[in-house]
């Protein structure tokens, strides 16, 4: 689980509304991105970015955001985050 915070951000609390999601995005892994993103599209959901390589020519670490139906947003990585980020990620090497 990947927890972070804007220091940034207004931290004003949400008005109290169960029926909307609370949650910005969450992460989950799969080896076989292009799969799992063509099963959420055809279920409904939306491919929000092209997939990203993060090392093209060395690599195959990708990512990519995407939409439930119900408007959840969260990401798919290839590769752990660890594995990922671990080796300068937004380097040009």
């Amino acid at each position: 689980i990947e927890l972070f915070s804007f220091p940034q951000g207004v931290k004003e609390a949400p008005a109290f509304q169960p029926f909307h999601t609370g949650l910005f995005h969450f992460s989950v892994q799969d080896p076989e991105i292009e799969n799992l993103i063509e099963q959420i599209v055809a279920y409904g959901g939306k491919q929000r970015m092209p997939i990203r390589s993060y090392y093209p020519d060395h690599k195959p670490f990708k990512m990519c955001y995407v939409e439930d139906p119900f408007g959840i947003v969260f990401e798919i990585y290839t590769h752990s985050y660890e594995l990922t980020y671990s080796s300068g990620a937004y380097s040009s090497n």
